[in-house]
């Protein structure tokens, strides 16, 4: 399925480079003969076919594999690894420090809600499509860095730290990273 975005993906440019760097200089010169010429057609079937198949094989992967939903559960981290933002846990003494854990996520919103978010950035008011995205994105990469802290024997996870990246358009990466420790009785 990737081998088959991605050839829909070169189609696309090459049709879209095709048809804008040689087919307009060709129309603005050539404007009086109507006939299309047939690498002008090829170019237009590779710029629209090549969308057409990235947003299919996009939508069959999503359908098939409902990341979204499954992989990314909304609920609270497991609360058998304890999470602190500080260096030390009051009462407690770190007994081994295991490593540097991490979690990733890239997440992105589909178009629809990215046009409702800007029709609300226009208007005012918060861009709840944008908070439910963050959110999200917050619990996939704090689930996961407390899965890696949970496979090391970790105890707890200090100095925990969240960071945000714009990616693309509307996709955000979010790493959440910290300190794996072991705790004495």
């Amino acid at each position: 399925m990737k081998i088959l975005r991605h050839i829909g993906s070169l189609a696309f440019v090459l049709g879209l480079f095709t048809a804008i760097f040689v087919g307009l200089p060709w129309y603005l010169i050539v404007a009086d003969d109507p006939v299309v010429p047939w690498w002008f057609r090829i170019a237009i079937f590779c710029l629209l076919g090549g969308i057409l198949v990235v947003l299919l094989t996009v939508a069959l992967e999503q359908r098939k594999n409902k990341t979204s939903e499954k992989e990314v559960p909304l609920t609270e981290p497991d609360p058998r690894i304890l999470l602190m933002n500080s260096a030390e846990i009051p009462g407690r003494e770190i007994t081994e420090i295991l490593g540097l854990v991490q979690g990733h996520t890239v997440f992105a919103i589909w178009l629809g809600k990215d046009l409702s978010a800007i029709v609300r950035l226009i208007l005012g008011g918060e861009l709840t499509e944008y908070t439910e995205m963050m959110g999200r994105a917050r619990a996939a990469a704090t689930n996961r860095m407390i899965a890696q802290a949970a496979e090391i024997g970790a105890d707890a996870i200090i100095n925990v730290r969240y960071m945000t990246t714009s990616v693309v358009g509307s996709a955000a990466e979010l790493l959440a990273y910290g300190t794996a420790i072991k705790l004495g009785k």
